[in-house]
């Protein structure tokens, strides 16, 4: 992501609006639902007086239509009238269970939590009590703010997937472009020293020193095929893993310096794994040298096999001054390192190379002053 302060400015212009906008939006909502309740607040009333007049008058006496159509038109909010002989009336609720008097109760009790009853009295005589609960409109309207914001997060979260993910295949572009131009510009002196060493091999010079520049000559050969796979996807074989990790290991001892000690330890004695050779020495590599790297060069380095049900664990371990337990998760990110010099480009290169060339895992299984332990967990080939 570009940092520059344009852009950062613009960033936090598109915040501080989107917050204004959002609380704009349940400003006006939370309004509309206080509106809303006073109105249903007002018919309540209405009723109330209604059915005042309809208790006081006599049977004789004809009130009209206006009192039914009062009565009829709720047919949304739920009440439940008592009367002051105890005796018990509801509207717009289930006639099953109007009957249940442990409902009933209950309901009594949520009408008066979301509404102040209404005494309907004529001539100071108490007629009876209406309690009443919000209608289902109301309660939908009452819950639109969180669904709104829930819609507002989800749609948030897609951008900035979408924009992580674009992000990233950028990246990956990037990276492979890069690898495979590496890989390109090596080949050229590379050739050219295969050249040169065949015309040494006719001077009169020492086998020894030919020898020499031919072991460099296949290193160089087997970094530019690590390089050039980066970007693609490699070919894997059925390979034995213990084979190929003591293979890793020996190379790695025999150039490494002297106030390093190694150790090896398998319990295994073989296991098949799909894997790509060539890139899984470079993990092996990678996470050796980090190690050393922590140890300042002085320490010890452990790499031991561990069977795992139908997968096997390459545990990589130093002694070296550990990882703060905060970046154990972001440590595997391009561009993350502990080290004063470094591009923090590693681990990510080995994570890229277990999980997604590999279908492996691979994390920080502890660390501390007394080292760290990395571990690499792939399936076992049947």
């Amino acid at each position: 992501m570009n940092f520059s302060p344009k852009n950062k400015t613009t960033n936090i212009f598109l915040v501080i609006g989107s917050f204004i906008v959002v609380s704009l939006i349940l400003w006006n909502t939370n309004s509309f639902f206080k509106t809303f309740k006073e109105e249903e607040r007002l018919k309540m009333e209405i009723w109330a007086t209604a059915q005042s007049e309809f208790l006081q008058s006599a049977e004789d006496v004809d009130l009209g239509s206006l009192h039914l159509k009062v009565f009829q038109n709720n047919t949304s909010t739920p009440m439940i009238l008592i009367n002051k002989d105890s005796s018990i009336r509801t509207n717009n609720i289930p006639s099953v269970l109007a009957t249940d008097s442990l409902y009933i109760s209950k309901k009594l009790q949520q009408f008066q939590n979301e509404n102040v009853p209404i005494s309907i009295d004529q001539q100071g005589e108490h007629l009876a009590t209406l309690y009443y609960g919000n209608s289902e409109v109301l309660n939908k309207l009452k819950f639109y703010p969180i669904a709104l914001l829930l819609i507002i997060l989800l749609f948030g979260a897609v951008i900035y997937f979408l924009f992580k993910t674009n992000k990233a295949s950028e990246q990956n572009k990037l990276w492979a472009g890069m690898a495979k131009e590496t890989a390109h510009q090596i080949g050229t002196p590379l050739s050219s020293l295969l050249g040169w060493n065949e015309l040494l091999k006719t001077e009169n010079i020492s086998t020894d020193i030919t020898k020499e520049i031919e072991k460099d000559i296949a290193r160089l050969q087997t970094i530019t095929e690590r390089f050039s796979k980066i970007g693609s996807l490699p070919k894997l074989d059925a390979c034995d893993i213990v084979v190929e990790t003591r293979n890793a290991y020996d190379y790695l001892k025999r150039r490494s310096s002297k106030l390093i000690h190694f150790t090896f330890n398998s319990k295994l004695d073989a296991a098949l794994v799909l894997m790509n050779r060539s890139l899984y020495n470079w993990t092996i590599e990678n996470l050796v040298k980090n190690g050393i790297d922590a140890m300042k060069g002085k320490g010890s380095i452990a790499i031991e096999i561990v069977p795992n049900g139908k997968f096997v664990n390459i545990l990589v371990a130093d002694t070296g001054h550990g990882i703060p337990k905060s970046n154990f998760n972001t440590i595997f990110n391009p561009g993350v390192t502990t080290k004063k010099r470094g591009w923090g480009l590693g681990l990510s290169l080995v994570k890229r190379i277990v999980e997604e060339y590999h279908n492996g895992k691979i994390k920080v299984l502890s660390s501390g002053k007394e080292g760290t332990i990395m571990q690499i967990t792939l399936k076992v080939h049947q």
